[in-house]
């Protein structure tokens, strides 16, 4: 299987992941509305949460306009990120962009469904919440932007030698 086949492939499990337990969470599991939630472990939750904006809920959409754009930019950035993968060569690079592809598109379709993206899982300590509510597509997300940044930050790039003759020139 080629790298590109690969990062597709982790794009579109973690798309189905996603929305099979958006579905069972707010299914079967009746958690589907503003307050519900259900202590699964002390320090996890699984908590309804609609989110109108981005990341951090910053953007928040407060009109149909804003959430047609924010749907407009989310799947813009998807754009961007599928034609990175049609370039891209390392295999780090095509797992962070999978994982980030897979995660856009599936809070897309939950905002074009919903109007708001569904999150849901709380983590906690003694009643202190670390991070925001979130979901699998916005840990997909989290983890591919990490597995870039390091790779951008950390990895050595290559040198490219100068010849002699042109470098005394």
């Amino acid at each position: 299987m080629s790298l590109r086949k690969m990062s597709v492939g982790i794009a579109l499990l973690v798309l189905i992941v996603d929305q099979f337990v958006k579905y069972w969470v707010t299914g079967p599991m009746g958690i589907d509305y503003p307050g519900a939630e259900l202590n699964l472990l002390p320090f996890f939750t699984l908590r309804f949460v609609q989110n109108f904006g981005v990341s951090l809920g910053l953007l928040q959409a407060g009109s149909e306009f804003a959430r047609w754009a924010l749907v407009a930019m989310t799947a813009i950035i998807a754009t961007g990120v599928a034609v990175w993968i049609r370039r891209e060569t390392q295999k780090p690079e095509l797992i962070g962009l999978g994982l980030v592809l897979g995660g856009a598109l599936g809070n897309i379709i939950d905002r074009v469904r919903f109007g708001y993206v569904v999150d849901y899982a709380d983590f906690h300590v003694f009643g202190y919440s670390p991070f925001l509510v979130f979901n699998i597509a916005d840990a997909a997300i989290s983890i591919g932007v990490v597995i870039l940044l390091v790779r951008a930050l950390f990895t050595p790039k290559p040198k490219h030698d100068v010849p002699v003759e042109k470098a005394n020139a």
